[in-house]
């Protein structure tokens, strides 16, 4: 059931990040529409690199990356013992932004990025589920009891 919705909730993202970037990909390419002029703008860039433009042009070193970086995430959840909707919501929006960005660096070369807040380099949904996700997934490790009951007193 947990597997379920993690599922149901990484196909989610996976889909919405699809047709916005398709979206924006066909019909508003290279363009900035100002949403809140010089606060937020839907600026679409084509990202054939990393975070902050780390890594341009090396396409076939992210996908690889990514592929890694999804199969040790997805191991990761496999084996969590918490089976929590929450757990699962938390893996799934990561699992779902990540193949998100993977699908349209091995379709097209690049991201489609469209969230543009003006101090901080463009985005978009996928990034922003990644970054919830794993967010997350910290408050929970940071709030959740060991599952045994004990504590180890040198952490």
């Amino acid at each position: 059931m947990i597997y379920l919705a993690a599922l149901i909730c990484a196909a989610a993202v996976f889909a919405g990040d699809f047709f916005i970037k398709q979206y924006f990909r066909l019909n508003h390419a290279f363009e900035s529409i100002p949403v809140i002029k010089n606060i937020f703008h839907l600026t679409v860039v084509f990202n054939q690199g990393a975070a902050f433009g780390f890594f341009q042009g090396q396409t076939a070193f992210l996908v690889g990356i990514s592929a890694i970086l999804i199969v040790l995430f997805f191991t990761c959840f496999y084996r969590e013992e918490d089976r929590s909707l929450f757990n699962a919501i938390a893996y799934g929006l990561v699992l779902g932004g990540a193949f998100s960005n993977l699908f349209d660096r091995i379709t097209t070369g690049y991201v489609v990025d469209y969230l543009d807040f003006r101090i901080w380099p463009v985005f978009n949904l996928s990034d922003t589920c990644i970054c919830t996700g794993v967010g997350l997934l910290m408050i929970k490790s940071f709030t959740s009891k060991p599952s045994d009951g004990t504590r180890n007193k040198n952490a």
